[in-house]
């Protein structure tokens, strides 16, 4: 067992709920990995046990440690898996991850690695499942950092940019931008146009509301030659170090209206803390179903939430695309803006 990529609350969760279903179920032996994929590549494992993972359903973060190692960036990588594997007998893996993490899974799977994948990010970008673990924790306590943010703009008087996580996929900004009741929502998926958002802000100013709350997720872009915007050095598996858009929406809006503006960038306080009872249940759903897997011998496959149903998808299928907002859904919701 493996935990992969960003900490998620939930994590502690699916290794608890797999090592009680494996070990009292099914009588089986588990190990688990340090670091993720790292953990493998290097053969660092330790012991799981019911007695060494009590106590951990409410605990955030992961108790194997996480990275974003790319076995396919090591030099005879999936060798590495294998040889690993065999040194322990194991029969297989069960990784928990995102879509780097479980795309790794899908290209050991498809080299004939035994693997069963577990969705996990809280950004909600994975295909085929309908939800992920660790989404709504971290909705929540995005929600409650704009209520808290709300006070201090109205008094103040202040335009406050919220930036939320979210790479690729802006489920994150949408949800917590509708609950919290902001009047500009920025989103990967649709690049906007920093007139348009000054507009909109200008626009609640005539009409006496001197505040505004923008969320805006950290993978979101403007439109082509209307604002420069700054990217990082690139990770393992390809993607820039996001962080930053929200303080060069901070000095862009106070320089193009002349109000006020100051951002607040949550970062990882989204990841941290103790998993909501839904993420808790899931992620225990999730792996238990992972353990059924493994013994029906459905190796390759995902577990996924389809409606209010644990089932099985294949890793391919589960990786082929990322989960994004579909554009008509966020116009949906433009009438509430500005």
């Amino acid at each position: 067992m493996l935990t992969g990529g960003g900490d998620c609350p939930g994590l502690n969760a699916v290794i608890r709920a797999s090592i009680r279903k494996g070990i009292d179920g099914h009588g089986d032996e588990f190990i688990g990995f340090r670091d993720g994929w790292r953990g493998v590549l290097d053969d660092v494992s330790e012991v799981l046990t019911i007695e060494s993972t009590r106590g951990i359903l409410p605990r955030g973060g992961t108790i194997l440690g996480s990275s974003r190692t790319n076995p396919s960036k090591r030099e005879n990588g999936v060798e590495l898996v294998r040889q690993t594997l065999a040194r322990h007998s194991l029969d297989g893996l069960i990784v928990i991850g995102g879509e780097d993490t479980l795309g790794a899974a899908n290209a050991l799977s498809q080299a004939g690695i035994n693997v069963i994948g577990v969705p996990k990010t809280i950004d909600n970008d994975l295909g085929a499942t309908d939800q992920t673990f660790g989404f709504d924790t971290a909705l929540q306590i995005a929600t409650e950092a704009i209520d808290r943010l709300h006070t201090t703009a109205e008094s103040h008087h202040r335009i406050l940019i919220v930036e939320v996580m979210g790479r690729s996929a802006g489920w994150i900004a949408l949800h917590s931008g509708l609950a919290g009741g902001a009047d500009v929502i920025l989103i990967p998926e649709i690049p906007f146009d920093i007139d348009e958002v000054c507009g909109l802000i200008a626009r609640r100013h005539e009409r006496g509301r001197y505040f505004s709350i923008v969320v805006v997720a950290e993978g979101a872009m403007p439109k082509a030659g209307t604002m420069t915007v700054a990217t990082g050095e690139l990770d393992e598996f390809g993607h820039p170090r996001l962080g930053g858009i929200g303080h060069q929406l901070e000095r862009e809006v106070e320089t193009r209206t002349g109000f006020e503006t100051r951002a607040t960038v949550l970062g990882h306080v989204q990841r941290g803390g103790s998993p909501t009872a839904f993420d808790r249940v899931l992620a225990t759903r999730l792996g238990l179903a992972a353990v059924d897997a493994a013994h029906t011998g459905h190796w390759g496959y995902m577990t996924a939430l389809h409606a209010t149903e644990i089932e099985l998808v294949t890793l391919a299928a589960a990786v082929a695309e990322v989960r994004r907002v579909p554009a008509e859904e966020y116009a949906r919701y433009g009438v509430l803006f500005g």
